[in-house]
């Protein structure tokens, strides 16, 4: 053991393997020194860690090369060269190994910061990310066009599919519908949307076969990125956006992460009766969203529990749902039990989340339960961050965080919110509808102005922005006839609106006249941010007229009505109900009752800390006080009310001279004092009283 001990130990000096060591050390401290003096000289720093760690690591290299080329031999037979190979191996291994790092950092360094270069540029021309898609609306090629409703939930599906990817930059389906499925100015749309692909797509359905034809194209050169066509039958149509989206993905060169990868797989049934059910859903749900059509949303809500019947683990069906049943309830119903609707909205949306933990849009559900359901901002803020953490590119969530913080009179953050919401949806005429009635909050008219123009450039059949273009017109300036010509045509809410300008002017005849021709329907006027009834709308005009006698009755039928509405609602809703119980009480000489009524409003709304609404309903209130000729109860709720942020929404002092709602108190000193205070925002033009009818 011992002579084979010293035998080892005299090979390692006939390999010369402790002057190898002695060398290559003394070599890579010299070289580190150099390294670590030299490279940041030259902003190479970020290369001098990898150096060091191997050429500490090329050690046992040097040593195990000594080994094997450095053979024994006896001194006195060597030449002057095979003595000295080793040292300079011991030299040159670590200066070689050096050099080749130093060579492949700058290789690398190249190649990357030219991908970076690469990316930039395709990023930067004009503005538009490379990774970018629009879906257009897809072609129906159906000879029966009543499904159209499925043609346009093949789109909406694959558009989906491609918005959980969260390398891609995916523009949100309202903001596509306007366009025609094959137009010729691809260039120009890319544009308008800031996208640099766009796809695009036709649908064929025949019986139980269905014809799927989608081509990506790049919107600056026209050239076809990709194509794709898929036969199939309604029974194995599930999965065909998953396929799509993940082609589109592959050709755009974005990265899938596994969970993304998994999310375009699944399918979110294999019930065909349940799929079709939940697309015509959809479709009814897309057409309730944009001028807040109740009667569309009580459709939807019946085909999507359809759906579920079908297929009780469709986990998207019970989310979507829930959203519906959520907005149609704060949108007071549609003549259903809102308090019905909001508790049956929180269950399903739990259900979803039970089904599907993982689903942005059960996420978005359990938010709009907190905030339309249960008034809890916070709680709605925490389940939309949850949502964006899902699917970072929803342009739902985003909008839903502005309108959340609007309502905490955050207006800066809610137009930032609003506006980031709009880059993914840029098109979207109702969201931007919201974006200009955030800046009316926020007493930025000119720029609301600006916002409802290009709302209605985008879509000039949205109703709901022609109402706010008009709103801004007139609480600005006072001008009823500028504000009476961005709201002619014959939807409900157009008419409301005329309706209350013509108010504004004093004709209260032609004001009726306007009334009598909408359809008595809860769809008509209990939207809007308001709960209001046709019989209260007529008292109160021939209130203002004079005429009692025909007045009473239709506030008698009025309460009736309002009071089976004030059981129904909840939250500030209710609050809102309760304003207009109190107005119709005081206009049956029920003043006691009415002022009861309105203390039940601001109690409500003095629980619930709302931006929005808040003040709304404290205008409506002062407006009750001054109806029963209670002025010491009237100015100090009317001053309040327009010193209160958001209250421009809705009123300004500009009304102090036009609304009739003063007239009981306008000779009032302190009413006059608070006009004067007022006095720069006087109109223009006021209309004088007009002369009151007969009272019999």
């Amino acid at each position: 053991m011992a002579e084979e001990s010293t035998s080892f130990w005299v090979r390692l000096k006939q390999h010369h393997i402790y002057r190898v060591a002695a060398w290559y050390g003394a070599t890579i401290a010299v070289l580190i020194q150099v390294v670590a003096r030299a490279f940041p000289y030259f902003g190479w720093s970020a290369a001098v860690p990898a150096v060091i760690i191997i050429l500490i690591a090329g050690f046992p290299l040097a040593i195990v090369l000594a080994w094997i080329l450095v053979k024994p031999a006896d001194p006195a037979s060597q030449t002057r060269w095979q003595r000295r190979h080793w040292k300079l191996g011991a030299v040159v291994v670590p200066v070689v190994i050096a050099a080749v790092v130093v060579s492949g950092y700058f290789a690398w360094g190249f190649s990357e910061r030219h991908a970076q270069h690469l990316d930039a540029a395709s990023a930067t021309a004009g503005g538009i990310p490379a990774k970018s898609i629009a879906v257009l609306p897809f072609e129906n090629l159906n000879v029966d066009q009543k499904d159209a409703y499925f043609v346009a939930g093949m789109q909406d599906l694959i558009l989906t599919k491609l918005a959980d990817i969260g390398d891609l930059k995916v523009i949100s389906r309202t903001s596509t519908t306007q366009y025609a499925s094959h137009p010729g100015n691809l260039k120009q749309i890319g544009e308008q949307l800031g996208v640099a692909t766009i796809l695009e797509g036709s649908v064929q359905k025949a019986g139980a076969q269905v014809l799927i034809n989608v081509q990506l194209i790049d919107a600056q050169t026209d050239n076809h990125i990709w194509a794709q066509s898929y036969q199939r039958t309604l029974d194995n149509v599930f999965g065909v956006e998953g396929d799509v989206a993940e082609q589109i993905a592959t050709a755009l060169q974005a990265k899938l992460s596994p969970a993304e990868s998994t999310a375009l797989a699944a399918v979110p049934t294999q019930n065909r009766a349940a799929y079709d059910l939940f697309l015509r859903a959809e479709y009814q749900t897309n057409k309730g969203d944009t001028n807040y059509d109740t009667a569309s949303m009580k459709a939807a809500v019946s085909l999507y529990r359809q759906a579920v019947e079908q297929d009780p683990n469709f986990a998207l069906a019970w989310a979507r749902r829930s959203y519906t049943e959520s907005q149609l309830a704060w949108f007071f119903g549609g003549g259903e039990d809102v308090k019905q609707l909001n508790q049956q909205a929180r269950a399903d949306a739990e259900h979803a989340l039970l089904l599907q933990p993982d689903l942005a849009a059960a996420q978005i559900a359990i938010g709009y339960t907190e905030y339309w359901g249960r008034e809890d901002y916070a709680a709605a803020l925490k389940a939309f961050a949850a949502a964006l953490e899902l699917k970072p590119n929803d342009a739902n969530a985003l909008a839903a965080q502005g309108y959340i913080e609007r309502r905490q009179g955050r207006f800066d953050a809610a137009i930032a919110s609003l506006q980031q919401a709009l880059t993914l949806d840029p098109r979207n005429s109702a969201l931007t509808d919201e974006l200009g009635n955030t800046f009316m909050m926020a007493d930025r008219y000119a720029d609301a102005e600006d916002v409802f123009q290009r709302a209605l450039a985008i879509d000039p059949d949205n109703h709901n922005a022609m109402r706010d273009y008009s709103d801004a017109i007139l609480l600005s300036t006072g001008d009823i006839p500028r504000a009476l010509a961005v709201v002619q045509g014959d939807g409900p809410a157009l008419k409301n609106q005329r309706l209350t300008l013509l108010t504004y002017q004093r004709k209260y005849r032609d004001a009726l006249a306007l009334l009598d021709g909408i359809p008595d329907t809860p769809d008509n006027f209990s939207r809007n941010s308001d709960f209001i009834v046709k019989p209260q709308l007529e008292a109160g005009l021939y209130q203002l007229m004079g005429d009692m006698a025909h007045a009473r009755p239709l506030y008698a039928e009025a309460l009736s009505r309002l009071q089976t509405q004030s059981r129904m609602q909840q939250g500030i809703n209710q609050a809102i109900v309760w304003s207009y119980i109190a107005a119709v009480q005081i206009g049956l000489g029920q003043t006691a009752a009415g002022l009861d009524a309105i203390a039940k409003s601001q109690t409500i709304q003095g629980n619930i800390e709302d931006r929005v609404y808040g003040p709304r309903i404290m205008m409506k209130n002062a407006m009750g006080y001054a109806q029963a000729h209670r002025p010491d109860l009237a100015l100090p709720r009317l001053a309040k009310a327009l010193t209160n942020p958001g209250i421009g929404v809705s009123y300004s002092p500009v009304l102090l001279w036009l609304d009739p709602s003063w007239d009981p108190i306008r000779h009032d000193p302190r009413f006059q004092a608070l006009i004067e205070k007022y006095a720069k925002y006087k109109p223009a033009v006021i209309y004088a009283q007009a002369p009151a009818a007969s009272s019999s």
